[in-house]
């Protein structure tokens, strides 16, 4: 099964999947979490700064879980969508067809869970962007491309509440 979490930055996407790991249910799966730390350390810029190239890598990390047979990941396709969709270095050309070329990922999840920022500060880890109307920006835009592309979900679920809370949330939902 392939299982994304979708949502905002510092929603809690991260802690959630390294919690999901601790749980038995999961022990035949492949975690991953953001590795924006090391991309940036690489030269590839994030948040509003990033370009058409540095996409290309995030939805390439997102594709490539795809290719796990179990997989948790703290990131979909559709999230890449929202912040490509958010950059300011890429031209409106670009962020369309970059758009329209990642949707096709999306009916290869299994489950999408989307996390609400509602209820959340932000937390400053030192790389992601702290600014809480960016972080309404892409929000929006994931909520509206998770409305645009259902008929790709093939489970669409929005879970709240504490890690507890979520876990039992996923943990119903997947029906284990």
């Amino acid at each position: 099964m392939k299982i994304g979490l979708c949502g905002t930055m510092s929603v809690g996407k991260t802690t959630l999947v390294n919690a999901l790991k601790e749980l038995d249910y999961f022990k035949d799966y492949t975690f991953r979490t953001e590795r924006s730390k090391e991309l940036m350390a690489q030269g590839i810029p994030l948040n509003t700064d990033s370009t058409l190239k540095g996409q290309t890598v995030f939805l390439a990390e997102r594709t490539s879980e795809l290719m796990c047979e179990n997989i948790i990941t703290d990131r979909t396709v559709i999230d890449v969508m929202a912040f490509a969709h958010a950059s300011k270095s890429m031209n409106y050309l670009d962020k369309e067809a970059f758009k329209t070329y990642a949707k096709e990922f999306i009916r290869e999840y299994d489950y999408i869970f989307y996390i609400s920022p509602s209820g959340i500060e932000i937390e400053d880890n030192g790389i992601r962007e702290t600014d809480a109307e960016y972080r309404k920006t892409i929000d929006y835009t994931i909520e509206h491309i998770i409305s645009n592309n259902k008929h790709f979900i093939k489970n669409y679920h929005e879970i709240s509440g504490s890690t507890e809370e979520r876990i039992h949330q996923i943990v119903n939902y997947i029906n284990f």
